[in-house]
């Protein structure tokens, strides 16, 4: 069984620090490392323009043993060729040798404004005050020193047996996953057998960030990794996977709902599908069309720009209009005759739904029974206002 708990994982430490990369003096550096070897589960964005932090990250965890990450936020570090290539290997190398860790035990994450270099200099000034080991805990310190235009830090922390696990993440914009997503980071004392936490690690990624998207656009820096330091003795794989999905799809229901703009968090349910795979694509169109979103944002009962999602699914031919179920929250909308009896009691219970602040769509494909539940949010004047000024 898993509960909620304020205890931090045994032997992790975190260092959170302003090294410049905006002018509010915020936290915007970060190091979180275990004081003992690790083992490392690991999965990145599949861009075709992935930063040098990904490069050097996957190259890192190739081998499944890594203690740590060093986080700079706010600045990308993506497109900026082979500068940015030595700045990124730099800076994780010059704080593994002030941790006194081996270069290839440690990753490194970059998230913000693609195109701009590193402010070395401020970089270096800081990595030479380092002193290690770092102070216990930090990790509340850590999720707000990652975030971007994110409003709230992220976390969630769990028992798992005798162990602890914690989950922080960042990301409200630039996501449509293609791995995991974002940058989240994942820490526990429990031990598992390598094989089998990658398995779980994978696993419970694919049902939970990977079920979410903001606006269909993946980033070009998304990382997402789960250390196990093992000083918590084992734990039981299926406990442990269960609260590894607890904490994750926490983490994403958090940033669904804070996504860049939005007032609103939408859970979109589809089952009778002809496989997972289907499901899933099915509930990523519906979640992603602006129209569905303008729609929840407005509390319209419009519920024909759900099935008109639905319908953009062309390749998908076993999808017959006749056989699909549409509802919002507990009403079934579709099949129902616009205009007919009851049709005002429909769209009043519909609207009244859709002004919570978080929207239920449940789709039946009537095909199969593969299911799949994705996640989003609204589309506000918010996320335009945001995003046309973002680097300015």
């Amino acid at each position: 069984m898993t509960e909620p708990t304020t205890r931090d994982p045994e032997g992790f430490v975190v260092h959170t620090a302003p090294v410049g990369m905006s002018d509010d003096g915020r936290d915007d550096f970060t190091v979180l490392a275990s004081t003992v070897p690790a083992q490392v589960s690991a999965v990145f964005t599949k861009s075709r323009f992935s930063g040098p932090s990904v490069v050097l990250s996957r190259s890192a965890v190739a081998d499944g043993r890594a203690r740590g990450v060093v986080v700079v936020a706010r600045n990308a570090n993506v497109a900026t060729g082979p500068e940015g290539d030595r700045n990124a290997r730099e800076v994780r190398d010059s704080v593994a040798a002030a941790t006194g860790l081996a270069e290839d035990e440690l990753l490194i994450a970059s998230t913000g404004v693609i195109g701009l270099q590193y402010p070395m200099e401020q970089i270096r000034d800081h990595i030479k005050t380092l002193s290690w080991p770092f102070p216990d805990g930090g990790f509340d310190r850590a999720a707000r020193a990652i975030m971007t235009t994110d409003t709230r830090p992220k976390e969630v922390r769990v028992r798992c047996g005798a162990a602890t696990l914690v989950g922080i993440a960042k990301g409200v914009g630039m996501l449509e996953p293609d791995m995991a997503t974002l940058l989240t980071f994942f820490a526990t004392d429990a031990r598992l057998e390598q094989a089998e936490q990658d398995r779980i690690f994978r696993s419970v990624m694919d049902r939970t960030f990977n079920a979410v998207s903001i606006d269909t656009d993946t980033s070009t820096s998304d990382t997402a990794a789960l250390f196990a330091n093992g000083l918590a003795g084992p734990v039981d794989p299926a406990e442990f996977e269960e609260a590894l999905y607890e904490v994750a799809l926490a983490l994403v229901k958090n940033i669904a709902s804070d996504g860049e703009g939005a007032s609103k968090l939408i859970e979109v349910q589809v089952s009778g599908a002809r496989d997972t795979a289907q499901a899933k694509r099915v509930g990523k169109t519906v979640v992603n069309s602006p129209l569905v979103k303008t729609a929840v944002h407005g509390s319209d009962p419009n519920w024909g720009r759900v099935t008109m999602a639905i319908g953009k699914c062309t390749d998908d031919t076993d999808i017959l209009q006749e056989n699909v179920t549409v509802r919002f929250g507990t009403t079934e909308v579709y099949p129902q005759h616009a205009g007919g009896p009851g049709d005002a009691e429909l769209r009043a219970s519909v609207a009244d739904h859709m002004r919570g602040q978080e929207v239920v769509i449940g789709i039946g494909l009537g095909i199969g029974d593969g299911e799949f539940t994705v996640y989003g949010c609204d589309l506000t004047e918010g996320y335009v206002r945001l995003n046309s000024e973002y680097t300015t």
